[in-house]
């Protein structure tokens, strides 16, 4: 499989992509080809690097879900940035569209627990604190735009509290029980700010909405 990948910035510390729909960020049990190893072979034929190419994991996208990646080229790269991510320095904000008319605004709280054997997150006392805020952006059809902004960046977290909260992410096969087979889950990583790990500039990027259903009754003609 020959798979394009938008490379939206790079320099000798960063690797930041646009990660395409239904590719896992790793290799998973299904050994379908993944994005480390699709950037790692883009970086290997740029440079003609000999032997392994170094590049740090910094955070994941579940694997129908496309948006904003950062990656690390150097190890200390990835130790800076995994450490912003652990002290909240690391913004995400997604854009998703949900079943029915959400409130205008909210901020979710629950603890989140995840079934391992299964692939699966429930809400659970014993589970791990999860927040979130959201917006909504726009409601037509009976489905609401939100954008969202994680405080907590657990597995699922976004798909599960949302269905939590009665409003199931379109077409999520996992966490929407009215999803139909075939349709692609409506959640996307839109904006990525964080700083440069040598530098220290604040770097922010940024996508437009995808132009796929069930985004593009959302965009503005």
């Amino acid at each position: 499989m020959n798979i394009k990948i938008n490379i939206l910035y790079e320099d000798n510390h960063l690797l930041v992509v646009e990660k395409p729909i239904n590719i896992p960020v790793q290799e998973d049990n299904s050994k379908d080809e993944d994005l480390l190893t699709i950037l790692k072979k883009y970086l290997k034929e740029k440079y003609n690097k000999p032997g392994n190419v170094y590049l740090g994991l910094v955070h994941r996208l579940d694997r129908p879900v496309g948006g904003i990646m950062v990656f690390a080229k150097t190890s200390k790269a990835a130790s800076r940035l995994s450490e912003q991510v652990r002290t909240n320095k690391f913004n995400k904000v997604y854009n998703a569209v949900v079943i029915g008319k959400i409130n205008e605004s909210g901020h979710l709280q629950d603890y989140l627990l995840k079934d391992t054997k299964n692939n699966i997150v429930k809400v659970d006392k014993n589970g791990k604190l999860s927040i979130l805020n959201y917006k909504r952006l726009d409601y037509k059809n009976n489905l609401s735009l939100v954008e969202i902004k994680l405080k907590t960046g657990r597995s699922h977290q976004i798909r599960v509290q949302l269905s939590h909260n009665g409003n199931p992410l379109y077409g999520d096969q996992k966490y929407n029980k009215t999803a139909k087979v075939g349709e692609q889950i409506a959640l996307f990583a839109k904006k990525l700010e964080f700083y440069h790990p040598i530098t220290h500039e604040l770097l922010t990027f940024e996508l437009d909405l995808p132009n796929r259903e069930p985004f593009n009754i959302f965009k503005k003609n």
